[in-house]
């Protein structure tokens, strides 16, 4: 019915794949282009297209049953269900694995390597903050994007003192799909101490939707990212604290003697001391709480820096997260099913107007060329996906490299037989009381 894939898409350009317009704009547009002549033909076309709706709402409503069952044994907001054998959690796990791949891509996300996050973050001059996130931790973790655009911000360097406009790469959505390990998988128990402590449950699949993230900060997304010291916050809090030290160690250096020699008069263990070793010793002793209260200050910039730090993380991250875990599924069905009917009501009408059958490389380029004049999006139309919807409903023909449809007459015919057979319970019924 729809393809799944497991592993990462290739985009052949810079373009995306996901038409940006809404369903009914398209439809709309497409019959006010002019290309079908006389009122009851623009009627065909357009109960073609609703039963083309009809159809794919069908079968991704399948899809939708499919997803929720899958995700049952993995949902983090249920709790733990320690009587599921471990091969129905496989399978289960792979269902929905190939479910949620199989959607996001007929709704046109692209799916992203772990390792271009990786570089994406560490080379992006936009970063100000480093990340720790335990990878030890998850069973999977892979990101699906759709849509991008790039923005202008403003990096602040040298704690204000410096400032520069940078260009940074935007996705428009995101979407962060996270297996968790059983608690039997972790290797050490301060691992599952950890994770009990942010109240994740062992084995359990966080998925997050999150909308205008930026391609550098995906690594921020990780459920158990930890904002780290770079090492220019190391230098600039480390050498301040040396400095400040010494010489508060080399005062106390010649007085800590005597100190201890006031303390073993007063433990019973010296004979006598004089009044001038008690000077000392209490000289020596403001100097040991001055030295902690400069330990104790030293701590607490690293802790304000450290939660500063945090705070910028959570502001890019937080106020963008849109859905969760199984509410995602409604959405991003929603958006399949969508994608799935522009894309055949565009490739059906430029095959009917036509005067000539066209090459699935001229279809394409007049679909991409009409969506640019009429809307202004320049995309990457996927043709074959759109050309393999309508031969899967047996509305393509073939002469070689020349394609075609049949005319609205036949195509409503041929939806109409497909939408009457899914279910056949009451042809069946009246079959038996004719005879």
């Amino acid at each position: 019915m729809i393809e799944t894939s497991s592993s990462p898409d290739s985009v052949p350009d810079d373009r995306d794949r996901f038409i940006p317009v809404r369903k009914v704009d398209i439809l709309s547009a497409l019959v006010d282009h002019g290309a079908i002549a006389g009122t009851d033909e623009r009627g065909k076309f357009i109960e073609i297209c609703r039963m083309l709706a009809a159809i794919y709402h069908f079968e991704y409503f399948e899809l939708l049953e499919k997803l929720r069952h899958a995700y049952f044994y993995f949902d983090p907001e249920l709790g733990q269900h320690p009587d599921f054998e471990p091969a129905m959690l496989d399978q289960a796990y792979g269902e929905l694995v190939d479910s949620l791949s199989s959607v996001l891509k007929g709704a046109n996300f692209v799916e992203v390597s772990l390792e271009e996050i990786g570089h994406a973050h560490d080379e992006s001059a936009v970063v100000q903050v480093a990340l720790s996130t335990p990878m030890e931790e998850f069973r999977e973790v892979r990101f699906f994007r759709r849509g991008h655009h790039h923005e202008t911000v403003t990096v602040k360097r040298w704690y204000g003192l410096r400032k520069r406009e940078v260009e940074t790469e935007i996705y428009d959505d995101v979407i962060l799909f996270v297996a968790i390990k059983s608690l039997a998988e972790f290797s050490s128990k301060r691992q599952r101490d950890r994770l009990l402590s942010r109240k994740i449950r062992p084995g359990s699949v966080i998925i997050k939707y999150f909308r205008n993230i930026a391609k550098a900060d995906l690594t921020a997304l990780y459920p158990n990212a930890r904002v780290v010291m770079t090492t220019f916050d190391k230098l600039f809090l480390t050498i301040p604290a040396i400095a400040g030290a010494i010489p508060i160690l080399l005062n106390l250096s010649s007085t800590l003697v005597v100190l201890f020699l006031v303390i073993g008069f007063y433990l019973g263990v010296s004979a006598a001391i004089e009044d001038s070793h008690l000077k000392t010793a209490f000289a020596a002793l403001t100097g040991l709480f001055a030295l902690g209260g400069f330990v104790a200050r030293q701590w607490f910039k690293y802790k304000a820096k450290a939660l500063q730090h945090q705070m910028e993380v959570t502001d890019k991250v937080y106020f963008r997260n849109i859905n969760n875990n199984a509410g995602i599924f409604d959405t991003v069905i929603g958006s399949a099913e969508d994608q799935e009917c522009k894309e055949a009501f565009l490739a059906y009408y430029f095959l009917i107007t036509s005067p000539a059958p066209l090459t699935q490389e001229q279809l394409d380029q007049r679909i991409e060329l009409w969506l640019l004049e009429t809307f202004g999006i320049d995309l990457d139309f996927e043709v074959d996906d759109a050309l393999g919807k309508l031969d899967r409903l047996g509305l393509l023909r073939r002469d070689g490299e020349k394609l075609s449809v049949p005319n609205p007459d036949k195509t409503l015919a041929r939806l109409d037989y497909i939408w009457d057979n899914y279910f056949q319970y009451n042809n069946a019924e009246a079959e038996a009381e004719r005879v």
